[in-house]
């Protein structure tokens, strides 16, 4: 697939254009909480676009193509499930006020956007060089498989180094004011708490990167296809947080789901390896069985949680999350909303183990 520079350009045009015009006009300044019913207009737009550019695929590039970017921006789409539990744990620890959360979560997807767009750069240029790279993100994967499967005894995790660093040496205020990310007090310039939650969002997708990405080189090794399905798959993602609200908790077998595509992908990647290094008995995964195999499995997984894991799955708590504190009247101090604790670390329990594995 030849991608000139110019095409690169106005994609990259495009989803920024799409990104500023949900943040600075569609929702700037807008206080009222995100519902479900606003929700699920934005989800199926996002959704529209990212099919509209599908076809565009197919259309300019052909059906191989086509085929390689839906099938990754189905699995981008599947494995940032665990994305949302991150979310709600972020947004309650730092109290985030309703009205304020769309516009930090899509702050965030854009610093993952740019980072992840770095480590795709990266590993597109890995691949290109050097065969046993697909080796290297296959082993990776099928022990991620491995990790779901197992599972085990929920364990804390603390805050990225990048989080740590930011909430030590940029000046933050007391409180936030209303979706503002820069804020000034008695003359200095200082960033409100959005703007630490907003790190810990960008941050923190990150860190799933780390498989999703092998995963979705294992279904293309196109750079442009692999960095649109990312693209539109984080675009969407702010817009299922606040629809999907508590079903996220119902799909209890989602995470063996997930563990059978990240195993099959890995096998894929492994044996493409192997037949570059000529290997007769190393099969080539054709793209419809790939996508096929993905396709099925969650179809499979959503209606057998759906059914059968009604007693499994934890109670929801309330979505999108409410404020953990109160404010409180100190002597000698004025009223301040609840904030993010300076010196604590933020240790979160009971979340799936993918989530845990990465930290």
């Amino acid at each position: 697939m030849n991608v000139s520079p110019w095409v690169w350009a106005l994609t990259l045009a495009g989803i920024l254009t799409v990104i500023a015009i949900d943040l600075f006009v569609v929702h700037r300044g807008d206080t009222r909480e995100f519902t479900t019913r606003r929700a699920a207009f934005w989800s199926v737009f996002y959704i529209g676009l990212a099919v509209l550019f599908g076809l565009g695929v197919w259309a300019f590039s052909g059906g191989r193509y086509a085929a390689e970017y839906f099938g990754g921006f189905v699995t981008e789409k599947s494995l940032s499930v665990d994305n949302l539990f991150v979310f709600m744990v972020i947004l309650a620890r730092f109290a985030v006020p309703k009205h304020a959360q769309h516009t930090v979560l899509m702050a965030g997807i854009v610093i993952a956007l740019v980072l992840r767009g770095v480590f795709i750069a990266v590993g597109a240029a890995a691949i290109a060089n050097f065969t046993w790279v697909f080796v290297i993100f296959g082993g990776f994967l099928l022990w991620t498989a491995y990790g779901l499967v197992r599972g085990g005894d929920d364990e804390d995790f603390k805050e990225n180094a990048l989080l740590r660093w930011a909430r030590r040496v940029v000046p933050t205020s007391d409180e936030y004011e209303g979706d503002r990310f820069l804020t000034r007090r008695d003359g200095r310039r200082m960033v409100t708490p959005l703007a630490i939650v907003m790190i810990a969002i960008g941050s923190t997708d990150v860190l799933f990167a780390l498989d999703s990405i092998p995963a979705i080189f294992g279904l293309t090794t196109e750079p442009y296809l692999v960095f649109t399905a990312n693209a539109f798959a984080l675009m969407g993602l702010v817009q299922l947080f606040f629809l999907l609200g508590g079903l996220a908790e119902r799909l209890v077998y989602l995470g063996h789901g997930l563990a059978f595509i990240l195993g099959f992908i890995g096998l894929k990647l492994i044996f493409h390896a192997l037949h570059e290094y000529g290997v007769a008995w190393a099969p080539e995964v054709p793209i419809w069985l790939s996508l096929s195999v993905i396709a099925g499995t969650l179809v499979a997984t959503t209606v057998a949680s759906l059914t059968w894991g009604r007693g499994k799955a934890k109670p929801a708590g309330p979505w999108p999350p409410r404020r953990t504190g109160r404010p409180r009247r100190t002597p000698g101090r004025t009223l301040r909303r609840a904030r993010p604790s300076r010196g604590s670390d933020l240790l979160v329990t009971s979340l799936p183990h993918r989530t845990r594995m990465l930290f």
